[in-house]
């Protein structure tokens, strides 16, 4: 990937941890903020990377946008599965190069956009959002972020059924994941991962209930990940007072094979 700022590129203007925008430039055209304008001309042709000052004279910083710089722009409008979470789900369920993922619900697509990107060129994911507003905002932020030829979108209630089999994963992040326990077995290639994403622990202990009930499933078993940043400066390095804390559950199991 070029490391020049083109036009049609995606940049992240960084002020501070507070202050930054994902925007794409476009000749002719002009960034504005309370703190100043950036003619977008100023930055084609000029490696990512670079500071720039506006006509007001702040300083921005200009970068080429980070997977968590994307992730985190998707779900402005939209709770999103964290990116210390999807990182977590990606590892633990071992999704990588040629993996066929189902996923559920798509949400912003912000989560759709990272598997995505974990199964490459030669995987897929299938995603299924029953909400119709919810599947159009997702299809808008894939088409501007993926590769939509790694994707297919349903806009249907996953409850009503899979339609893919056969898969390395399934990844959920519903209100009721328990209901979908007997049908992701039955989707998914034996001892492969079911990922469940829930922010009560309610949710957790149902799920696990039905997976242990059914028999279908093993090594079942719940995780929680926090995130604290450390602000350094000598002399007084300490954490933050704020924390990136509880944002969900996530619980993990391996479907058992049939065969005796």
């Amino acid at each position: 990937m070029s490391n020049t700022i083109e036009d049609g590129s995606y940049v992240y203007i960084f002020l501070d941890a507070k202050r930054n925008w994902i925007r794409k430039v476009q000749a002719g055209n002009k960034f504005h903020s309370n703190k100043g304008i950036i003619d977008f001309d100023d930055l084609i042709g000029r490696p990512f990377g670079i500071r720039v000052q506006s006509h007001s004279g702040t300083m921005f910083q200009i970068h080429k946008p980070s997977q968590n710089d994307i992730q985190i722009s998707m779900g402005r409008n939209t709770q999103i599965i964290y990116p210390k979470d999807a990182a977590t789900i990606i590892n633990e369920t071992g999704i990588c190069s040629g993996s066929r993922v189902v996923e559920s619900g798509t949400g912003s697509g912000s989560l759709t956009w990272v598997l995505s990107r974990a199964v490459g060129t030669t995987g897929h994911v299938y995603t299924y959002e029953v909400r119709e507003d919810m599947y159009n905002g997702a299809k808008k932020n894939l088409e501007r972020y993926a590769d939509m030829e790694r994707i297919t979108m349903h806009n249907k209630d996953i409850l009503e059924g899979i339609n893919e089999i056969e898969v390395d994963a399934v990844v959920l992040d519903l209100a009721t994941p328990w209901l979908l326990v007997d049908e992701a077995h039955r989707v998914l290639k034996a001892s492969h991962f079911l990922a469940s994403y829930s922010p009560t622990i309610e949710q957790v202990m149902k799920t696990c209930k039905a997976m242990h009930e059914s028999g279908k499933w093993g090594m079942v078993r719940t995780l929680e990940v926090l995130q604290r940043e450390i602000m350094v400066r000598e002399g007084k390095t300490r954490p933050t007072t704020w924390m990136v804390g509880h944002t969900g559950y996530m619980t993990f199991a391996r479907s058992m094979s049939t065969d005796k």
